[in-house]
């Protein structure tokens, strides 16, 4: 199949599923076109199935903001048409479910038929697309979707609550590439993070408010009282400020690391012995399953779609949000001990096997090729 895959080309966990999807899809026989403002963080290599068209949006002094949503449009009606493609898969309701429905409205007006695959990924729903202000348009996107999927049967249900939907929605899964994190790095390594007798705990996000940031310096406080330990802090964003001024004020800056952005993650994860994810709400916790794949266990909050990939008492714990005293000593119990720390490491490497790519994009295969079935069924 030919098919256009649009999604914003950042570190965050959309645009990382969708260029890993993109590129196993390419691997697959597929010819895949990314269609974005930038070319996505974790596609390096194109090749003759795999391609990048760029987004530009004109200087235009009339707009105050630079119409994103139209720049997409147009590029989209111009790539279909230029390289043949059969289906779109757009990440987000909004902007780009919105720019491809009025890009399959302009082709269809020329004869070509298109149909749009829907992924919600969670911000779209549970932050902006809540928003009084966005909400039409959200449930618009979704029910012009000719298929929608979302990534967690906790998010199928959010949208279900907040939208009049009339589209079916169908759960399909983050997954991640578990032979990426099959490592071989080397402990000398390690020496370079923590002394050998200290544990590593490490956090790793967009540093927004819903992540809950202070709760993650708050854990690890309490585990370095107990237990020699450091944290590495992965990512940046407006929290960030927040945690230094938090891990200054502890008298703990020696043992917090803050990496910001990083390409290096499986190094540090394969160093780590505990991820903290004490996050308000996830759609799904991706950061949380990358974590179990290196075999690094996860205490986090048990809101939104996290139960679904940490499993109580085995690949961590979960605890209610914001039950820093819960997550604190659940942390202690797996690192005081090095058998139940082995043990849980193992048991996260387990829970992480379910969500492989190998065995979720055929999934994603199957899905596209019903959908285009039946769209073209519906449009004759």
């Amino acid at each position: 199949m030919k098919i256009g895959i649009v999604c914003y080309p950042t570190f965050g966990g959309s645009g990382v599923v969708a260029t890993e999807l993109g590129l196993e899809l390419s691997k697959r026989g597929h010819q895949i076109h990314f269609i974005t403002y930038k070319q996505p963080v974790r596609l390096e290599l194109l090749s003759s199935n795999l391609h990048f068209h760029e987004v530009h949006v004109p200087e235009y002094p009339l707009f105050h903001y630079q119409p994103y949503e139209l720049a997409l449009s147009s590029k989209l009606v111009d790539m279909v048409k230029f390289h043949g493609m059969e289906l779109l898969h757009v990440h987000y309701a909004i902007p780009h479910a919105y720019a491809a429905y009025m890009a399959q409205q302009m082709l269809k007006d020329e004869g070509i038929l298109i149909p749009i695959v829907t992924t919600l990924h969670g911000t779209d729903i549970t932050l902006v697309g809540s928003h009084p202000f966005y909400k039409p348009a959200v449930a618009f996107s979704i029910n012009k979707s000719d298929a929608v999927t979302s990534v967690s049967e906790s998010l199928k249900k959010d949208t279900l609550r907040l939208f009049n939907i009339t589209q079916d929605i169908q759960v399909i899964p983050n997954f991640i590439d578990i032979q990426k994190h099959q490592h071989s790095f080397t402990d000398c390594q390690r020496s370079m993070m923590a002394s050998d007798d200290e544990v590593i705990l490490t956090h790793i996000s967009n540093f927004r408010e819903v992540k809950n940031i202070p709760d993650v310096v708050e854990i690890f406080y309490r585990v370095q009282k107990e237990i020699p330990a450091k944290l590495m802090m992965v990512g940046e964003g407006p929290e960030r400020i927040v945690a230094e001024e938090m891990v200054d004020k502890l008298g703990i800056t020696e043992k917090v690391v803050f990496f910001g952005n990083s390409n290096e993650i499986d190094r540090i994860l394969c160093f780590s012995d505990l991820f903290l994810l004490p996050s308000q709400t996830e759609s799904f916790g991706l950061a949380a399953l990358e974590a179990m794949a290196s075999g690094v266990p996860v205490i986090s909050s048990n809101a939104g779609g996290l139960p679904e990939v940490n499993v109580n008492s085995y690949s961590g714990y979960l605890s209610d949000v914001g039950d820093i005293d819960s997550m604190a000593k659940n942390a202690l119990h797996i690192l005081k001990d090095a058998e139940t720390l082995s043990k849980f490491k193992e048991n996260a490497k387990l829970q992480s096997l379910k969500f492989d790519l190998q065995a979720i994009v055929p999934e994603y295969e199957a899905f596209y090729e019903n959908t285009l079935k039946q769209y073209l069924m519906v449009s004759k």
